[in-house]
């Protein structure tokens, strides 16, 4: 086995370097004819040496998780920056074909039936609310921030993501009716309540997000403007003035493209404007990575433009304006590590260390997918008629500047 790794890693690395030190203790180096940063790993058993040649997109993360592998010399964020970008465009021939595979097979693996949803919701979502209050910031956004300076923190960008959908879902005056779908811990819902005097219901799958949101609404005394509802938006038949979901388009599915924005356009009244944020890909539909589908998102995708417009499109739907956001979150998951990082210690006392492994190949990863793997956020502006928004897009701004206090 280990004569067969070697030989993929000799044709797989072209960017870089890598250094090995196989389970054995032979180190073996692969330098590729682009030049790149310098990383080192450590195979510490023949079974990870195996794994990766048979299911590398699964492995390399079970291997991380168990200890079986580990960076040598240099930082994780290193190491899967060497393999990430050797990745891009021409992974090794086992790569290839499990991906070719993983593509044939999407469709079933993002299937998300209503009961599917539920759990794949609850695998991820109802973990102790105690980690998210160790890298959240405190409203719990658990999304792309919006910077709008350099020098913002989290808080602040989190503030300001809010700030910038509101302008979009053109809040003119009190007394909106506003569906939110997928709602987490409830903050996008009580500030459209607060500050732009909305009456909201917010719909989740996560027993845990539901019993966190309703405290809040009653602790803040927005009981009469919010209510928060363990509901799948495929079984809401009412009208809304406005609808907004940040962060749930990731874990509708391929199949399940048409049916969602049939729906929302089904949820929307005459007038009414929506606005969708998702995670998205510049590079056309793809694939989820196998450990991110098994451990941390199970039916989860991030779509790319083309296949979300084309379903926007057979919906009947307008689309009356895209924005796409490139590195806002490189930076949020930039932040959301360090304070992990600082609360490492209290995270394996909640779970352990297997557990703390997994969530820091999980974060770093996805990071480094905004960074160098073409990731980014897109913001859907949508309505049922033409001239449901104004002519231009100036009421963004201003609204904005005017909800900032500029």
């Amino acid at each position: 086995m280990k004569r067969i790794l070697d030989f993929v890693l000799r044709k797989f690395i072209q960017t870089g370097s890598l250094r090995v030190t196989f389970s054995d203790g032979i180190v073996r180096a692969y330098r590729g004819p682009k030049p790149g940063l310098e990383a080192g790993l450590h195979l510490r058993t023949k079974q990870a040496e195996k794994a990766l040649i048979i299911n590398s997109g699964l492995a390399f993360g079970e291997e991380y998780m168990a200890g079986s592998i580990v960076p040598e010399g240099c930082t994780l964020e290193t190491l899967l920056t060497v393999l990430m970008e050797n990745i891009n465009g021409h992974g090794h021939v086992f790569e290839e074909i499990e991906d070719r595979l993983r593509y044939v097979t999407r469709a079933w693996k993002t299937l998300n039936s209503l009961k599917s949803s539920r759990s794949n919701v609850a695998h991820h979502y109802d973990l102790n609310g105690a980690l998210y209050d160790l890298f959240l910031d405190k409203d719990r956004q658990y999304s792309c921030a919006y910077f709008e300076r350099e020098d913002m923190t989290l808080e602040e960008a989190q503030v300001a993501k809010k700030r910038h959908i509101a302008a979009k879902l053109r809040l003119d005056r009190p007394g909106l009716e506003v569906l939110d779908i997928g709602c987490g811990w409830g903050g996008m819902a009580l500030t459209l309540a607060k500050d732009y005097g909305a009456n909201v219901l917010g719909i989740t799958l996560s027993r845990e997000q539901l019993e966190v949101a309703r405290q809040r609404a009653k602790d803040e005394g927005l009981e009469n403007q919010v209510r928060f509802e363990l509901i799948d938006y495929r079984n809401l038949h009412r009208q809304f003035d406005r609808i907004v979901s940040v962060g749930m388009f990731e874990h509708v599915g391929p199949p399940q493209f048409e049916i969602f924005f049939k729906q929302l356009r089904a949820c929307l009244k005459s007038d009414g404007v929506a606005l969708i944020h998702s995670i998205g890909r510049m590079d056309g539909p793809g694939t989820t990575n196998p450990w991110i589908q098994k451990y941390i998102f199970p039916g989860g995708y991030s779509p790319a433009l083309s296949e979300t417009l084309a379903a926007v499109e057979r919906s009947g739907l307008w689309m009356t304006d895209c924005e796409v956001l490139r590195l806002h979150y490189a930076r949020t998951l930039a932040e959301w590590r360090k304070r992990f990082d600082a609360n490492r210690d209290k995270i394996v006392a909640l779970y352990d260390d297997r557990f703390v492994r997994m969530f820091e190949f999980y974060l770093v990863g996805a990071e480094l997918a905004f960074r160098v793997q073409g990731h980014m956020n897109f913001q859907l502006q949508l309505t049922r008629s033409i001239d449901a928004v104004p002519f231009t897009r100036d009421y963004m701004f201003e609204c904005e500047r005017e909800s900032a206090g500029r």
